[in-house]
């Protein structure tokens, strides 16, 4: 067995490289984050809102591209309420992050990929827009952003340069005629616009891009170094131990925000090993890093806890409808 000291660079080197590969997500995000607080007008905020009723569908299929780096975006833009939890969901179940290079270094078939691919993003898209139709009937499906929030509680600088609060601009609302708040709003913008300009929004973009991926590497970290000095060998074993409990072990193996759970299920899969609805169960669960963003960036805390249990409802309960209908891929 591999001593520390030999484990510690290897697992360093992993998780410094996937970490990294999140920056210029993270970046563009919150970038596009702080110019939505600080420039955009009430009704191009409700446009932006409106917009997001078909965020299933959009994340949907963004989550299968390679990599999770648009799950980190999403769990950024959720935790601002700037997307709704459907979508969040959508792009979280969607998300391929190893899956696909490693079925492509296996030579799977083409075929296989694709409806591999398909399947996820079905998946994905149908669950996002039930959570969403759920919460429209519960009069829950939109909340205020939250952008300010994150600044805030991250001390990025940008909630000393007057941008109101929600809290702030509910109490304006009420001590005003929407003409004067209007008027107000307008002259905050344009004057913040010129005070602050682009550099002051790049700057707490790139404060929150920082905490973050500090957060996600020192996290990534101690998983890579727990996984190589178990090894994947041992992984994969635990997933394919109890054919009867496969699907419930692999949507739980899937939850693990590092690439070695995607990479062991796909090669199990591969392999033989692993049943279409247990690989399934596991693969759906795989958001990989979207989920350390998501209990970094969102509060209250309890609700990230429960999307993760949620996340692993989805996987049990979708791959036991493809083992029970016999589905093969």
């Amino acid at each position: 067995m591999e001593t520390f000291a030999e484990i510690l660079p290897h697992a360093f080197e992993h998780a410094f490289l996937d970490t990294l590969n999140l920056v210029p997500f993270l970046f563009v995000t919150y970038l596009a984050m702080e110019a939505l607080e600080h420039y955009a007008s009430d009704k191009s905020v409700a446009a932006v809102r409106k917009a997001g009723a078909a965020g299933p569908a959009i994340g949907a299929i963004l989550g299968i591209v390679p990599q999770c780096g648009f799950s980190a975006a999403a769990a950024t833009l959720y935790s601002a309420r700037v997307v709704t939890l459907g979508t969040l969901f959508a792009v979280f179940l969607s998300t391929s992050d190893e899956m696909l290079p490693i079925m492509i270094a296996a030579q799977a078939p083409l075929g296989f990929i694709v409806e591999v691919l398909a399947i996820k993003a079905i998946c994905g898209l149908v669950v996002g827009f039930v959570i969403d139709a759920i919460l429209r009937l519960r009069h829950k499906a939109t909340e205020a952003m939250r952008i300010r929030d994150l600044c805030e509680r991250d001390h990025c600088g940008c909630e000393d340069e007057g941008v109101p609060s929600n809290a702030e601009r509910g109490e304006r609302k009420a001590a005003h005629t929407q003409v004067h708040e209007h008027d107000h709003e307008h002259e905050h913008t344009h004057d913040h616009a010129h005070k602050h300009g682009l550099a002051g929004i790049a700057k707490s973009a790139l404060v929150h891009t920082l905490q973050v991926t500090a957060f996600v590497l020192l996290v990534s970290l101690a998983l890579e170094i727990v996984i190589d000095g178990v090894g994947e060998d041992a992984l994969a074993s635990f997933i394919s131990s109890n054919a009867a409990l496969s699907v419930v072990v692999s949507a739980i193996v899937g939850l693990v925000p590092n690439c070695a759970a995607s990479v062991a299920l796909t090669e199990l899969y591969l392999e033989g090993a692993l049943s279409t609805g247990a690989m399934m169960a596991g693969l759906l669960v795989s958001a990989g890093v979207g989920l350390l963003v998501l209990f970094r960036a969102n509060r209250p805390m309890r609700d990230n806890f429960i999307i993760a249990g949620g996340l692993v409802v989805c996987g049990v309960v979708l791959g036991t409808i493809f083992g029970v209908l016999g589905i093969a891929l």
